[in-house]
């Protein structure tokens, strides 16, 4: 049973002040005491944080990770919306061709809802909700440089603030300090086995820009737009315009190796305009810019097997991105932040943090989401030329064209759909893929016709003329 006992409760320390390490902060809370240790200073209110690559391009949250905020910390979702953030329902309020180049329908019949913001205000919303637990200490400025213990038990961490150094002991130590992660070395230097990996590289370059919402879509519910790359043509293209709160639009244009976008403001619109389909950029025709351009080429697909191996020291896990970093463009990596944080919540809530093996069961149930976002993304990206060692499998090319055929359908049929983004949005499996709702219509035909180019309305594309 956890430990309740308020004189003898567990302590907790988690390295690093990301969402990831926020949500197993908070999940932590319950059964422990928890110092998060973050080598940054945080800002205040909504902010920039150093050390986040991917913060100035477009995020969002599926709707997977929605129910998780919520259930992890009540209301937050509410918190964010207030603030300016939307739920967008999904195909409803977005405009999106797949990777097969296919356009989705605009149903309305699915639950599905997206939570779109920018994430200087996603971090400011969740770092205020958890901060504010007196059961949750924050340790700014301070640089974890490695575990004590041994290859059975971690007991703490050797940190450094400032000139000094310390050690800071705790019954679970948590590794969330991202893609800069050293844990697999840590593991080794306690004499543990190397733990496995992959790396899937698409070669994919990101460039944003903030544009001021243009014409009159300001303070509406104007449609997310998503031009998708597809990697049966490579070099992929693709972008994305976010409408985010203060009335700005967020575009991230993408492109893999030998057609990456350029940090030239000049050429900005012109790329949108060269995607395979020029939707984006005849919406920003008219849109005036906010700053520079923003790029990024961190955005390799990598993931460390830590469940798998034979042997996992008492007292130690590793959550979000320091597990698993996805390419941004499958927008996951939030969402299995937070659906890790649950699971390990959930186990705690039955098992002792201090138990014998606790940290090895959290380790492979945290595991369970990164296992879904993985597939789905390197499903894509390990079809580029040069995106991994080792040409696709035979299973993983099947599995692709599956895929392709499931999105074609869901593209046509709002059944069909529902099952798709089940999967799409982290909430069920992939077997969902193939239940009837889905193998139906693609066996008996899906009830409409491929749509010929973006579904947006004429009323849509003039708002967005000045």
């Amino acid at each position: 049973m956890p430990e309740t006992s308020a004189r003898h409760r567990p302590t907790a320390l988690v390295v690093g002040g990301s969402l990831a390490g926020l949500f197993a902060a908070a999940a932590l809370a319950e059964s422990a005491d928890v110092t998060v240790v973050e080598r940054d200073r945080l800002p205040e209110g909504v902010g920039q944080r150093r050390g986040v690559p991917q913060a100035r391009h477009a995020h969002l949250v599926w709707s997977g990770g929605v129910q998780a905020f919520d259930q992890l910390l009540p209301g937050l979702v509410g918190e964010v919306v207030a603030r300016g953030g939307r739920l967008v329902r999904i195909m409803r309020d977005m405009v999106s061709r797949a990777p097969n180049e296919v356009w989705f329908r605009r149903f309305t019949s699915t639950h599905h809802r997206n939570l779109v913001c920018s994430r200087e205000l996603l971090d400011a919303v969740v770092r205020d909700r958890v901060l504010a637990d007196d059961r949750i200490t924050l340790r700014q400025g301070t640089t974890a440089l490695g575990p004590t213990g041994d290859a059975t038990r971690v007991t703490g961490v050797r940190v450094r603030s400032g000139e000094r150094e310390s050690v800071l002991s705790a019954d679970l130590v948590v590794d969330a300090s991202g893609r800069g992660s050293r844990a697999a070395r840590w593991l080794t230097q306690l004499g543990l086995p190397a733990v496995a990996e992959r790396e899937i590289d698409a070669g994919v370059a990101y460039a944003t820009r903030l544009f001021r919402a243009p014409g009159s879509t300001a303070g509406t519910n104007f449609p997310l737009v998503n031009v998708q790359a597809n990697p049966a043509k490579a070099p992929g293209t693709g972008g994305i315009i976010l409408p985010i709160e203060g009335d700005r639009w967020i575009v991230t244009l993408a492109g893999t190796r030998g057609g990456e976008p350029s940090g030239d403001p000049d050429a900005f619109v012109d790329f949108a305009l060269g995607l395979g389909d020029p939707v984006i950029g005849e919406l920003l025709a008219d849109a005036e810019p906010l700053g520079d351009v923003a790029t990024t080429r961190s955005t390799a697909n990598l993931r460390h097997y830590y469940e798998k191996t034979r042997r996992w020291p008492d007292g130690f896990l590793v959550l979000g991105d320091a597990v698993a970093g996805y390419n941004p463009v499958y927008g996951h990596g939030i969402t299995v932040a937070a659906q890790s944080a649950l699971a390990v919540r959930d186990v705690l809530r039955s098992t002792g943090v201090r138990a014998p093996g606790t940290a090895r069961c959290l380790q492979r149930v945290a595991a369970r989401p990164v296992a879904a976002a993985w597939d789905l993304a390197v499903g894509q990206d390990a079809l580029y030329p040069g995106a991994a060692g080792t040409p696709p499998t035979a299973v993983e090319r099947l599995l692709a064209r599956y895929v392709d055929r499931a999105v074609a359908t869901g593209a046509r049929h709002p059944r069909a759909l529902g099952a798709l983004l089940d999967v799409m949005s982290l909430e069920k499996p992939a077997t969902r893929l193939f239940s009837p709702d889905m193998l139906v219509p693609m066996l008996l035909g899906p009830r409409k016709a491929y749509l010929q180019g973006p579904p947006l309305t004429e009323a849509e594309r003039k708002a967005a003329v000045r």
